[in-house]
């Protein structure tokens, strides 16, 4: 079946996620609501945001602000502070901020901050943010697979400390910055084999590969915007793409990627061996860091 901007993939959690979510990195917090308003009317139900951005306020105003269900909007918010007390203050932080009823996803926005203990303390308070009602599903960005094993432990203790399966959470989500120049197969077969949705940030590369020939070949051949070719070669990966923009025709266009598809041979051809990040990379830091 084709997808399109209304197409959802069924999180481990068991709460569906839209394929397409709408990015506010960096989008100036007095810009946000114009940004976010724009990006719900032109098809975006998904809003990714983060505790670091300072903008949530404005994703939560528009949000409340447009004429669409809140169970029609999936909204994401990041801890960036990692441990127990900090990831649970930002949880209510967040809530506050936006003054919504619950957060659709939580992650942890990094793997590194004072040490394991942390970072099992962090989780476990996500966990326990989702059995009081505050968040419906939980996850990570920039974790590596060194990370993703710890936490896999972590979760196992949860289990045997809080009273058994389930009590040690679902890893719903990570995500990593991901292209054809940072395909991170590591990364990817992980989360694959163990049904954690991979989101996308950097989809577009911030414009950095756009003259690249395998990018304009494509361009040319479905008459698209590179930068709509690299969001398709993300949707046919299987991942969910945020793309970010604070510009009117830009946020429209991004959006329109559903009406062609890459072969199999040409998501290939666009992959490359590269590991080429555009933007910061905790996938890479060792656990003591």
């Amino acid at each position: 079946m084709a997808t399109t901007i209304n197409s959802t993939i069924k999180l481990a959690s068991g709460y569906e996620i839209p394929r397409l979510g709408f990015g506010v990195y960096k989008t100036p917090p007095e810009e946000t609501e114009r940004c976010c308003l724009e990006a719900l009317e032109a098809g975006y139900r998904h809003i990714d945001s983060a505790a670091v951005y300072k903008n949530e306020a404005g994703c939560g105003n528009a949000i409340r602000a447009s004429s669409i269900p809140r169970d029609q909007i999936f909204f994401t918010s990041k801890v960036i502070n990692i441990s127990y007390d900090e990831a649970k203050a930002t949880v209510d932080q967040s809530l506050a901020l936006t003054k919504l009823e619950y957060i659709d996803l939580m992650l942890l926005h990094k793997p590194m901050a004072g040490g394991s203990e942390n970072r099992k303390g962090a989780w476990k308070a996500l966990v326990e943010a989702v059995e009081a009602g505050k968040v419906r599903s939980i996850g990570v960005s920039n974790y590596g697979v060194h990370h993703l094993d710890e936490l896999e432990q972590y979760i196992r203790e949860l289990e045997a400390e809080r009273g058994g399966k389930g009590k040690g959470g679902i890893i719903s989500i990570n995500q990593v910055e991901l292209h054809p120049w940072l395909a991170r197969k590591d990364i990817v077969d992980w989360c694959t084999q163990r049904s954690v949705a991979l989101q996308a940030y950097a989809p577009i590369v911030r414009g950095a590969r756009f003259e690249e020939p395998s990018v304009k070949k494509l361009a040319e051949k479905y008459d698209k915007t590179p930068a709509q070719v690299l969001i398709r070669w993300s949707l046919d990966k299987g991942f969910i793409p945020l793309p970010k923009s604070v510009t009117p025709s830009r946020i429209i266009a991004n959006a329109d990627v559903f009406d062609f598809k890459l072969t199999p041979e040409e998501v290939q051809e666009l992959e490359t061996d590269e590991y080429s990040p555009c933007a910061w990379d905790p996938t890479v830091t060792k656990l003591e860091e």
